[in-house]
């Protein structure tokens, strides 16, 4: 049956492919096998990871710096790194102590003072043309029982904000205290580092332990009644909880910094139709009813600013079919960027990575992937990068411009120029003097066209690079052959410029 699922799949794509399906804008097969704007992102957790406990300032840099190149030869484009498994930093922080997944101990700094694994990160991505999502769990604060909190764990001043469900401690999400805590961290986080989003995953109240209520009586008396709810409305009053915590984090990032996204990875079902007619044609746990995330509503309402569902089941899966979900999340986010949570090992077992990402990109209101898990990627399991490198990402992308948050573009790049020394040929080009204005030039695309080649920068195989440098070094091909090179500017929001060419001989 699993056979017959897979062939089906792969012929409905490929009719896809050829028909442009029920696509309400035309998509030719070149697009669809190398589109010119897509997301493309990996998730790099660091939840249980003992790998960076093991290593030294020195040796993490590199690692961290080795990380990004690999992801970037693979094609992503952006790199959603955790930076807070549990009430802890990755980052230097006052509010909250170091990871005992980076240093092996809570609250024990790196040995080298003067290194921060997040502005590392940041910098190794953007040399490269790559965004970096900073991703935190909002409410868990101890991933086991037996873990051990820092003394100066927040936990420790205010016991009373906190409670314990199944093996791991959390934060009430019932309390407003709570709430403002975890905006003053976010708050933090955006004003000091130059992060392209903030990004929280599927874990807002805990997955539901069975015969085990979440013990939230206290805060439930304590608020529902003032806030509009009655005894039996206590799964609207959890929703209620979730939703003012995603509205305040969205304006908390905004007062700091309108150009930084905010963006969620829900589960990738909301609900089920037996729940409720607009649901989809799934049975499974559900975003709404089990994790109290009203994720459409945060869509509708404008509070996040990319949707990104973890559809990780296969084609023909009985209860969560992929094909059916894809669909369902397209017809229901309101036409707003939304980027598809693809599962590698699940992908790739059932020989159907290619197929998921070709039927995705069918969709004229899906705008990319991310891949669970980045580390797979890395070690290249299931041949996964090198699938991804030589097919579904076989030529650079850009991410598409968030224009919802603004709609321009930057000043044209000017001054572009060649420059010629002993032993090096390169193009150079003026920088704006604006540089923090999010409006302005933030990074730059290069293309590359052969003499007599129409100069069309729709085509995503003529981007050579994208960097926030402003210069690009030109190869020697002996000195004969001639191109057109042309250089275009990228605003905060991933808006294009118009073009500025030259012609070189190289």
């Amino acid at each position: 049956m699993i056979r017959y699922f897979r062939f089906l799949s792969i012929i409905v794509t490929l009719l896809i492919v050829v028909s442009c399906g029920t696509s309400k804008k035309s998509v030719n097969e070149s697009q669809i096998r190398s589109p010119k704007y897509e997301f493309r992102g990996a998730w790099i957790q660091t939840v249980f990871q003992s790998r960076y406990q093991q290593m030294n300032s020195a040796a993490m840099k590199h690692y961290l710096t080795e990380m990004v190149a690999k992801l970037d030869a693979a094609g992503i484009n952006a790199v959603i790194f955790q930076i807070r498994p549990e009430a802890d930093a990755f980052y230097k922080s006052n509010l909250e102590p170091w990871s005992r997944y980076m240093t092996g101990q809570q609250g024990l700094a790196p040995d080298d003072d003067s290194f921060d694994p997040l502005s590392h990160i940041i910098e190794e991505c953007h040399k490269r043309g790559m965004e970096l999502h900073a991703w935190l769990n909002p409410y868990r604060a101890k991933a086991s029982a037996a873990s051990q909190l820092s003394p100066d764990h927040i936990y420790w001043k205010h016991p009373e904000r906190f409670v314990q469900y199944g093996n791991q401690l959390y934060f009430d999400p019932g309390l407003p205290e709570n709430r403002g805590f975890i905006c003053d961290v976010v708050h933090d986080i955006v004003s000091r580092y130059d992060v392209d989003a903030i990004h929280m995953d599927d874990y807002f109240y805990p997955y539901p332990i069975a015969g085990e209520p979440f013990p939230d009586d206290n805060s439930f008396n304590r608020y529902a009644t003032a806030q509009g709810f009655d005894y039996n409305q206590r799964n609207d009053w959890r929703r209620n909880n979730v939703n003012m915590l995603i509205q305040e984090l969205k304006y908390t990032i905004a007062s700091v910094k309108p150009w930084v996204r905010f963006g969620i990875s829900p589960f990738g079902i909301y609900r089920n139709k037996r729940n409720h007619p607009e649901g989809s044609d799934t049975n499974g746990l559900q975003n709404y009813d089990d994790l109290f995330a009203d994720v459409k509503l945060w869509v509708q309402k404008g509070w996040i600013d990319y949707n990104m569902p973890q559809i990780y089941w296969e084609n023909g899966h009985a209860s969560a079919d992929y094909t059916t979900l894809l669909h369902w999340w397209h017809d229901n986010n309101f036409k707003q960027p939304l980027y598809i949570g693809q599962d590698i090992k699940r992908s790739t077992d059932k020989n159907e990575l290619e197929v998921k990402i070709m039927q995705s990109r069918q969709l004229p209101y899906v705008h990319g992937n991310s891949y669970w898990y980045g580390y797979q990627i890395l070690e290249n399991a299931e041949n996964s990068a090198n699938i991804l490198k030589s097919d579904i990402h076989r030529n650079k992308a850009l991410i598409p411009a968030y224009k919802h948050m603004h709609n321009g573009r930057p000043t044209k790049v000017k001054n572009l120029n060649q420059v010629f020394t002993e032993d090096m040929h390169f193009l150079t080009w003026d920088k704006p003097k604006q540089s923090e204005n999010p409006e302005s030039a933030q990074m730059y695309v290069i293309y590359r066209f052969r003499k007599g080649e129409n100069v069309n920068i729709n085509r995503a195989e003529n981007i050579l690079a994208v960097t926030n440098d402003n210069f690009y070094v030109l190869p020697y091909e002996g000195g004969n052959n001639r191109y057109t090179y042309v250089v275009t500017a990228l605003d905060a929001f991933k808006n294009e410029s118009k073009i500025t060419k030259v012609k070189v001989k190289i």
